[in-house]
C-alpha cells in the first residue's frame, strides 16, 4: 500500500485491519485491529492526526483531512460509505456515513448516528446519538428504530467479515479472458458430473 511519512511520522496499521493496496496513509494516521480502508481511500494526516478504531470501516474513494492540530476520529465500528469526505471531525461508535456525504471541522457524529447519502453536515454540527440527519445542510429528521440501528450494525458486521475475508484470501491476479473462462467452466462441470455418479 501507498504510505508516507511526513517530518519523520509514520502510519501506524495493526496486523489484524485490512488497507487495500491502492489506499494512500499519510503521516499521522492510526489504523486498529479489525478495521478496512477501501479501494483508493485517501487518509491524509499531514496537518492533523486521523484515528480509525476498532472494526471501523472507510469504503471506497473516501477521503479524509483535518486542519492543523485537529484529529479526525472514526470510533470503534464506526461505517464511512463510499466516496464520503471527513475533516477535522469525529463519527462515534457504530454510527454510519452516508455515501456521498460531506463531515465538516469541529463536527460531532453520535453514537448509533445514520447521516444519509448525499448530506453536507456544517461545521461544529453535533448530530445526536440514535438519529438520522439527512441533507445539505444536513437536519436531525427523527430519533432511530432499534430495528434500524440493528440494520446498520448487521451493515457493519459484514465489512468486520470482509477484513477477514481480505486478510486471509485478497490477491492480485491477471483476468481470464473467454477461452480460460470456458476452460474453467467446462472443468467445473466436469467435476460435477464426476461427483454426482460417484
Amino acid at each position: 500500500m501507498p504510505c508516507y511519512a511526513i517530518d519523520g511520522v509514520m502510519p501506524v496499521v495493526h496486523r489484524q485491519a485490512f488497507v487495500h493496496p491502492t489506499a494512500v496513509l499519510i503521516g499521522d494516521v492510526v489504523v486498529d485491529a479489525g478495521a478496512y480502508i477501501g479501494p483508493l481511500a485517501v487518509l491524509r494526516a499531514d496537518f492533523g492526526g486521523i484515528r480509525i478504531g476498532y472494526q471501523a470501516n472507510v469504503q471506497d474513494n473516501c477521503v479524509i483531512h483535518g486542519f492543523p492540530q485537529s484529529v479526525t476520529v472514526v470510533e470503534d465500528m464506526g461505517h464511512i460509505g463510499h466516496a464520503a469526505i471527513l475533516h477535522g471531525c469525529k463519527v462515534g461508535k457504530n454510527a454510519m456515513i452516508g455515501m456521498n456525504s460531506v463531515i465538516l471541522d469541529d463536527c460531532e457524529i453520535g453514537e448509533n448516528a445514520i447521516v444519509g447519502a448525499n448530506s453536507t453536515v456544517t461545521a461544529k454540527t453535533k448530530i445526536p446519538a440514535n438519529s438520522l440527519a439527512l441533507g445539505s445542510p444536513a437536519k436531525i429528521i427523527r430519533e432511530l428504530r432499534a430495528e434500524e440501528i440493528a440494520w446498520k450494525t448487521q451493515g457493519t458486521q459484514q465489512y468486520i467479515e470482509l477484513t477477514q475475508r481480505c486478510l486471509h484470501s485478497l490477491q492480485e491476479v491477471k483476468p481470464l479472458n473467454e477461452q480460460d473462462l470456458l476452460l474453467s467452466r467446462k472443468t467445473y462441470l466436469d467435476f460435477q458430473a464426476d461427483h454426482q455418479t460417484k
